[in-house]
């Protein structure tokens, strides 16, 4: 999957006593007279959270109806008898928890799908805060699935958030899709990719398969895989390369290929190799890959997103036991 947007520095704010001093004039002006018991006035009133103004127009089937945006309390008045100052970072922390989006996935293809959706915060000028990603499983066509993600816990000086939209939308058939943590396929293994890591534009993705059933599975050679654009086409132009001596050896020697026999939870591992390089000519992304452990085993979709630049070829390992 795409890396999320950098998320921006937080930056120092305060609030000054007069507008709080203002907005509980303008509370106790609203409400009247309070009979006793009925609630707080004053200082300790407590205004409920407020819908931000939505302009995000959404993307591939996905968009946010509504934000729900914390009020704050208004600060306390300085104590005539000792120093009281409000911090930045109190009045922060404060107003940017409990940030919650609404939003809707509506399926328009004619299979089941399943989203990954990253959702990016934004403070009033548009800056990054955080970003969250939310998991649909098994979309029907032309269905509406309905949900909730919550921006989460934020430093203190973060910038209030006020604004939010969808930053990325994958989705691959729900018959394909990893399956979720702690669950197990019907085939009694799980196959998935991790985030991979990046270093002088070389990448290096992580897949892996756990035998999560009950019964002793064996594996042997190279992952099959199938790299797929944006519409899930097929990427051609690509060499698949058995081992990645031919794009480094930093990631170590090209073991051969043997059988490996995992017992019910053992796992073993296999890797994606490439470089981004980019020379003369288009350079070439593949958001996707389809991905057999074995020849006869069901495809699993990954979107692992490989950069491959101009190089057009991606190294594979071989399936190794991973070590406990």
């Amino acid at each position: 999957m795409r890396g999320p947007a950098p998320l921006r520095p937080a930056l120092a704010r305060t609030a000054p006593f007069l507008s709080a001093l203002a907005a509980t004039a303008l509370l106790l002006t609203a409400c009247g007279t309070e009979h006793a018991g009925t609630g707080s006035t004053g200082a300790d009133a407590v205004q409920p959270p407020s819908s931000a103004q939505l302009d995000d127009p959404g993307k591939d089937g996905v968009r946010i109806t509504s934000l729900t945006l914390p009020s704050t309390s208004p600060s306390p008045t300085p104590s005539p008898t000792r120093d009281y100052s409000v911090s930045a970072d109190s009045l922060d922390l404060a107003t940017d928890s409990e940030v919650i989006a609404d939003y809707e996935v509506t399926n328009e293809g004619t299979e089941s799908l399943t989203y990954s959706v990253v959702f990016t915060f934004m403070s009033d000028d548009g800056g990054a805060v955080t970003n969250q990603t939310a998991t649909v499983r098994d979309v029907g066509p032309g269905k509406t699935v309905r949900g909730t993600v919550r921006a989460g816990e934020l430093p203190p000086a973060a910038p209030r958030v006020t604004r939010a939209k969808v930053l990325e939308v994958t989705k691959v058939p729900a018959s394909e899709d990893p399956a979720a943590p702690g669950t197990c396929p019907a085939s009694g293994i799980r196959v998935s990719a991790d985030e991979g890591d990046a270093a002088m534009g070389l990448r290096v993705v992580g897949l892996h398969l756990d035998n999560c059933g009950t019964r002793d599975y064996t594996v042997e050679g190279y992952p099959l895989l199938k790299l797929l654009d944006n519409d899930r086409k097929p990427v051609n132009g690509i060499k698949i390369l058995d081992g990645s001596s031919e794009i480094t050896t930093g990631a170590g020697p090209d073991n051969q290929p043997r059988p490996v026999t995992l017992a019910p939870g053992e796992s073993a591992t296999a890797g994606l190799v490439w470089r981004n390089t980019t020379t003369s000519g288009t350079p070439v992304n593949v958001p996707y890959v389809q991905v057999r452990a074995m020849p006869d085993a069901a495809p699993v979709t990954v979107t692992p997103n490989l950069d491959l630049g101009t190089t057009g070829k991606l190294g594979v390992r071989p399936w190794e036991k991973a070590e406990r």
